[in-house]
């Protein structure tokens, strides 16, 4: 992972300055989480021992077993101008996800209410008394590794519904790569480089390994039955946005797939009002 701050290509710059509103709407800022030097803050943690509140049970999956814990995020630690207004002040993010160590015949999956279970977030207010707590022994704990942040920025899939009103005025389909028009190229080829590293990363658009996370999730919530384009699907994709993303990492020796990555989506309004239990993942890999 890169240890310089995420700065914005010059050509992206340039192709906002010219295009104007019309397409900086999309741009959104993040915090890129990056593997902590010596004497920075500490603003997240990959693996080891979790914090949990004083009398706080470990995560599990009733029927399967407990969830491996994949991260811890202090959210005063955020870098805030790389974050929505939603996000909490204060306090601490604690995900955790089955990963089939104890059960691999089981997985979670998006599509499947019941077993939502299998991945969660749990929301630890400031000043909450809390422990480190052992790994249950039947899981074999990440490494701990320790993460900084710097500001970045990121950009939505080019076929979310915000990017192709951004761009082409409406929400038609992009035409071929050879009739776009000229002046979109140079934005088109910014906002893909913006959209190469998938690193771990809090807020802004995610970078998936396969199709637009958004969409997979709004289909999930429509119970399965909408294609693309479909109104309603493009309408529920715009309610959900990126909480935090964990790409697979050699010195936590975690590995999401192949080389994949974990995606905890919410709701704006669930976002809003700390409602961290109705986050969901995508995993993709």
């Amino acid at each position: 992972m890169s240890h310089t701050p995420d700065l914005l290509p010059s050509v992206f710059q340039a192709t906002l300055f010219s295009a104007g509103q019309r397409s900086c709407a999309p741009a959104h800022a993040c915090a890129r989480l990056r593997q902590a030097e010596a004497g920075e803050q500490i603003v997240a943690v990959l693996g080891g021992a979790p914090e949990l509140p004083a009398g706080a049970t470990w995560p599990e999956w009733p029927g399967h077993g407990p969830l491996s814990f994949v991260a811890s995020v202090r959210c005063a630690a955020l870098p805030r101008d790389g974050l929505a207004e939603e996000f909490p002040q204060d306090g601490t993010l604690l995900f955790f996800y089955f990963d089939g160590q104890v059960d691999e015949d089981a997985f979670m999956s998006v599509d499947d209410p019941e077993t939502w279970a299998g991945a969660q977030v749990l929301y630890v207010p400031e000043n909450t008394p809390v422990l480190p707590t052992d790994t249950p022994p039947v899981l074999d704990a990440f490494p701990r590794v320790e993460l900084s942040a710097d500001t970045g920025q990121s950009a939505p899939d080019l076929w979310l519904p915000q990017a192709r009103r951004a761009l082409l005025g409406d929400t038609r389909r992009w035409p071929h790569p050879r009739d776009t028009p000229a002046e979109l190229k140079p934005f088109v080829r910014a906002f893909r480089q913006l959209r190469t590293r998938i690193d771990h990363q809090i807020g802004g658009h995610a970078v998936p390994v396969q199709g637009p996370v958004e969409y997979e999730l709004a289909n999930a919530a429509l119970g399965g039955m909408h294609t693309w384009g479909d109104r309603l699907l493009e309408q529920e994709a715009k309610r959900w946005v990126l909480l935090a993303q964990f790409g697979s990492d050699s010195e936590a020796k975690m590995t999401w797939g192949e080389e994949g990555a974990l995606y905890w989506l919410i709701r704006f309004e669930d976002l809003a009002a700390h409602r961290f239990d109705e986050a969901r993942l995508i995993v993709q890999g």
